[in-house]
Parts: C-alpha cells; sequence; structure tokens
C-alpha cells in the first residue's frame, strides 16, 4: 500500500521549524563571531593577556610535547614481547639526563614566572594605561559600575548620567573604572577588552581598559550570584570621541535617576532593554558603599544569593 503524501499544513510546519531553526544556527555563529574573546583582542589590556596565554602555552609546550612523542616509542621499544638481549644491569646513573630532567623544567618556571612579573605589573588594574596617540599624563574617564542582581548600572560622573546594561565609552581612550556591588559579590568581565576584577558590596575596586577602535562588545558576570546569573551580561559600545560626545549630550534628556528609580532598580529582576538616565542621585556611587559600613545596610541590600 502506497503512503499518503504529507498534509500541505504537517509540511509547513515542518519547512517552518527547519527554517527556524536554520535561523538560529545562524544567527548563533554571528554571535559568536561578534562577541569574540580574549583570543580576539580589541584593546591593550587583552592584548597583553593574548600573549601572555601564547607564552605559556609554547613554554608549557615545551616540557609536554616530548612526554606525548617519547612515551609511544618507549610503549614500543620495551614491549614484554620483544627479543632483544640489551640488558645493562649495571647503568643507574647518567650526569646528563639529570641535567635535562630538571633544568628544562626549572629554566620553564623562571621563564614563566619573568614573563607573569612583567605583564601583570604592565596592565596592574590601578595603574593608567599609557596609550599611543594620547598624551602622557592625560586623564581616563571615569565610570562608576555597580554590580546589581541582574545587572549593571554604569554612572559617569563627568557626564552627570548613568546607563544600566549599556557602556558606552570613546575608544581610543582609558577608562577609569571604580567598581563595587549592592548584592552578593559579582565579577566584571569585558572579554575582548581584557581585565576581570571583582565588586563587593562595601568595597572598591578599581580597573583601567580601552577599545583600540569603535566596535560593539560584550560585556558579563563572571561570578555566580543567583537564578539569572546567566542573564546578566551587557553590551559595550566604542565610539569615536564626537559620537561619544553627541551620545552624552542626548542622554541628558533622558528621566533623572533618583533614591526612588534606584531603590526600585536595585530590586533583583533581569532588564529587557537597556536604560538611560540624564541625571544621577549626588554622590550615589559613595552611598552604595557607605550602606554596608558599620553592617548597617539596609534589608535589600544584605540578599542571599537564590
Amino acid at each position: 500500500m502506497m503512503r499518503k503524501p504529507p498534509e500541505p499544513r504537517l509540511r509547513s510546519a515542518v519547512a517552518g521549524r527547519l527554517s527556524s531553526l536554520t535561523l538560529l544556527i545562524a544567527l548563533t555563529g554571528c554571535a559568536q563571531v561578534h562577541s569574540g574573546g580574549m583570543l580576539d583582542p580589541a584593546g591593550p589590556v587583552a592584548q597583553v593577556q593574548r600573549d601572555h596565554f601564547m607564552i605559556v602555552v609554547a613554554l608549557v609546550a615545551i616540557v609536554i610535547v616530548p612526554v606525548f612523542l617519547a612515551l609511544p616509542w618507549i610503549l614500543w621499544r620495551y614491549r614484554l614481547s620483544r627479543n632483544s638481549t640489551d640488558y645493562k644491569p649495571d647503568w643507574d646513573f647518567d650526569r646528563r639526563i639529570e641535567w635535562v630532567i630538571w633544568g628544562v623544567p626549572v629554566l620553564v618556571v623562571a621563564v614563566l614566572a619573568a614573563v607573569l612579573w612583567i605583564n601583570v605589573h604592565q596592565i596592574d588594574p590601578y595603574r593608567p594605561l599609557a596609550l599611543q596617540g594620547v598624551p602622557q599624563g592625560a586623564p581616563p574617564l571615569p565610570v562608576q559600575a555597580v554590580g546589581l542582581d541582574w545587572k549593571w548600572l554604569f554612572i559617569y560622573p563627568e557626564q552627570g548620567i548613568a546607563t544600566v546594561d549599556e557602556l558606552v565609552v570613546p575608544a581610543g581612550r582609558d577608562i577609569g573604572f571604580d567598581l563595587t556591588a549592592d548584592g552578593p559579590m559579582m565579577s566584571f568581565y569585558v572579554p575582548r577588552l581584557g581585565g576581570q576584577i571583582y565588586a563587593m558590596a562595601g568595597m572598591r575596586t578599581q580597573l583601567h581598559l580601552a577599545a583600540d577602535a569603535p566596535g560593539d562588545f560584550r560585556g558579563l558576570n563572571t561570578q555566580y550570584n543567583g537564578v539569572d546569573f546567566h542573564r546578566q551580561s551587557f553590551r559595550v559600545r566604542a565610539l569615536p570621541p564626537r559620537e561619544f560626545a553627541a551620545w552624552a549630550a542626548r542622554a541628558r534628556s533622558a528621566p533623572p535617576l533618583d533614591v526612588a528609580r534606584y531603590a526600585k532598580l536595585a530590586e533583583p529582576s533581569v532588564t529587557t532593554r537597556p536604560l538611560v538616565f540624564g541625571r544621577v542621585e549626588p554622590d550615589l556611587f559613595a552611598k552604595v558603599i557607605g550602606k554596608y559600613e558599620c553592617g548597617s545596610a539596609p534589608h535589600h541590600m544584605a540578599k542571599a544569593v537564590r
């Protein structure tokens, strides 16, 4: 008996699902290319981190590769079924082999330590960046970042504005971050710009980053802090200086971030779109830190990780 051809409605549904799946795969691939990672640096800090990673891989390969190459040869040469009469019962020490066994690892560790010392001091998160084309001593753009459940608040003290889940910065300029958290500990990280530093309630940490050129990057929280931890990400937009100034001017027309709005914003939630505030409560960043002094934090500041 011949099977009936699929119903038109069924064929349409199957075709629709296949089309949706194809589109999803394509968009996923685009998102991965767009977001990038530390191996695709877009700033001087990420460049140093990528180079350091490559050096570590090369040095460790000096020890690992010979082991992987020699192991199959040794297993074959000294197999149980080998019919060889070579036997040297009096051999127990070879100075050359000892020098190789101990000398190479010691040399690798010494080089690793020296490279780590140099690179760590070069990208000290508390030290302003020395950027090409920027006069020495030029002040960085200050940005205050507050980690919330489950969003990031960015305050621009010089511009008097604030954003949520969108960080807009001028390309080619050092950005000096002051970071804290209004809740559990969080970790601020923009893979393509480098740096990863913790934000903790009642404390202030610092970080300096810069984007080499205009572009869009992905930022995220890498410290688990509750059920919507995986959704706490933000967009980083690096704009030419003039476009950044124009964006900041337009942002001043947005609603203000007063005490009432901040209290609502600090409640555990996920924003569906980036928010912009045209004015910020004076010294809001210092007040957030001050809430945790002497154990006098309000109830909504002492949220347990859910």
